[in-house]
């Protein structure tokens, strides 16, 4: 997929299943079509992982294999909520749904499986967005969380230590080379003007 300027990848964290702002941060995203590549969290589908992992003790494999299908369930929810949006596998297919003007939302199993990413819950989808922001050349990464902090820029290491994402997530994002912000549950309206254009929003994620 070739480097394209207006691109975002947004994850929508899956802490927003069962949120009010879900349907309005859907709404917004759509008007986005063309200009972004959506992300689903795991969310509860996840804890039903970790859940299940500390009952059962199967091996950490299958464990992040279960978190990427649940991840694709998020997602499949995402598609069967919002017209225009559709499930993409590939960066051929997400590629080809961001030219038809839709919203393409990343089924990331086959691509991450293939792809040499630790099994650990150290990575989670926030880890994988960055990499998928390398992958298809997108040069922003927005993480849609259930807060926001209050400042223009946040360190990373702040945002690990109080794990609002995951520990990974620094290495990750360094190589994808994206710049990286922050939105929280009222932003889906202002987001949408910087989105379309290719702007970055948010509170800005500094590396140092």
């Amino acid at each position: 997929m070739r480097a394209r300027r207006d691109l975002t990848g947004v994850k929508l964290g899956g802490s927003y299943a069962f949120a009010p702002e879900l349907k309005d941060w859907l709404r917004a995203l759509a008007r986005c079509a063309g200009h972004i590549i959506l992300v689903p969290g795991g969310g509860v589908f996840a804890d039903s992982v970790r859940h299940a992992q500390a009952t059962m003790a199967f091996d950490d494999e299958a464990a992040h294999h279960m978190a990427l299908l649940a991840m694709e369930q998020f997602g499949r929810a995402l598609t069967g909520l919002q017209p225009g949006m559709i499930l993409a596998a590939s960066a051929a297919a997400i590629g080809q749904a961001v030219r038809a003007r839709k919203v393409p939302v990343w089924s990331p199993t086959r691509m991450v499986l293939a792809a040499d990413i630790p099994a650990t819950w150290d990575v989670t989808a926030d880890s994988l967005a960055a990499w998928l922001a390398r992958t298809v050349a997108a040069p922003r990464l927005l993480l849609v969380k259930r807060a926001r902090p209050a400042c223009d820029r946040v360190r990373i290491a702040a945002l690990v230590e109080d794990g609002t994402v995951d520990r990974l997530f620094p290495r990750f994002l360094k190589t994808s080379r994206a710049e990286a912000t922050l939105a929280g549950p009222g932003d889906h309206a202002a987001a949408v003007a910087a989105l379309r254009s290719g702007a970055a929003f948010g509170t800005r994620i500094e590396l140092r």
